[in-house]
């Protein structure tokens, strides 16, 4: 097993694998406190269009898609802060739309070579030096900015009508949730890919959920089980030459089952 360890790409892997993790792990948690998931499942699609924006233009596909994701996260924020009974609706156009656009532009593109399927499935085995620079970067953003304004994030997250009495900007951090879960949105894709990458950001958030006492526990703790999934969906992945993120996914969703049997378990003893 520790043979695989001398190969590049799978040191690259692994390394890209576990800080993708952690931001998930930190993001996931706002996501799942705050009932994001279905906003941040439009913008992982939304994400598409930056992919196909980047592959018309020739600029770096991360980019075309942090730009356009982020561009769709205030959107989604301007939106749905003031047309909140059609939140739903509104996801799902921005959603529609973003894919449309990623689509029609590749399409238009002469002469494309890039592996699309990579970035709706996940190809962690293809991370470069280059793409672990650059979910470094976004990373240390995430990071800087949770921890700087941690108080006012869970101020809003559990009470946002006490926040704002106690003179925190909602609006703000409202946005800036958003933003962050379009950044996380975007490293992710590498990993798992945009179709999964939801999955990647709530499977593990629950198991961190139940075992932690508050958010930034529940950050720490949600970060270490998705690096312990993504590690082990990555050597399945390897060893049967399978799609990565769909091991790394369905190797999370069996976990959660086990997790959910034994609670169960331990439950019913204890009431006996």
């Amino acid at each position: 097993m520790l043979d695989i360890l001398q190969y590049e790409f799978i040191q690259n892997a692994i390394l890209a694998g576990i800080l993708v993790s952690i931001a998930a792990g930190i993001i996931g948690s706002l996501i799942v406190v705050n009932r994001m998931v279905f906003l941040a499942g439009g913008m992982a699609h939304t994400a598409y269009g930056g992919i196909g924006l980047a592959v018309f233009f020739g600029f770096p596909i991360f980019l075309g898609a942090s730009l356009f994701t982020i561009a769709a996260a205030l959107i989604i924020s301007a939106i749905t802060l003031k047309q909140k009974n059609n939140i739903d609706t509104i996801i799902g156009l921005i959603w529609a739309v973003g894919m449309a656009i990623g689509i029609i532009l590749i399409d238009l593109t002469p002469g494309y070579n890039v592996d699309l399927m990579s970035y709706l499935f996940g190809s962690i085995l293809a991370v470069s030096s280059n793409d672990i620079l650059y979910i470094s970067i976004l990373l240390t953003i995430i990071i800087a900015t949770v921890t700087l304004f941690y108080r006012e994030i869970l101020a809003v997250s559990y009470d946002s009508e006490y926040a704002a009495l106690s003179g925190v900007n909602v609006k703000l951090f409202y946005t800036l949730i958003l933003v962050l879960s379009a950044l996380t949105v975007v490293i992710a894709i590498k990993v798992v890919g945009l179709i999964l990458v939801i999955a990647l950001l709530t499977i593990p958030i629950y198991i961190g959920q139940k075992i932690s006492n508050s958010l930034a526990q529940m950050m720490i703790l949600s970060g270490i089980v998705s690096s312990i999934f993504t590690l082990i969906g990555l050597y399945i992945s390897y060893s049967y030459d399978i799609t990565s993120g769909a091991s790394i996914i369905l190797t999370s969703a069996v976990a959660l089952l086990l997790y959910l049997v034994i609670e169960k378990s331990i439950k019913k003893l204890n009431e006996k």
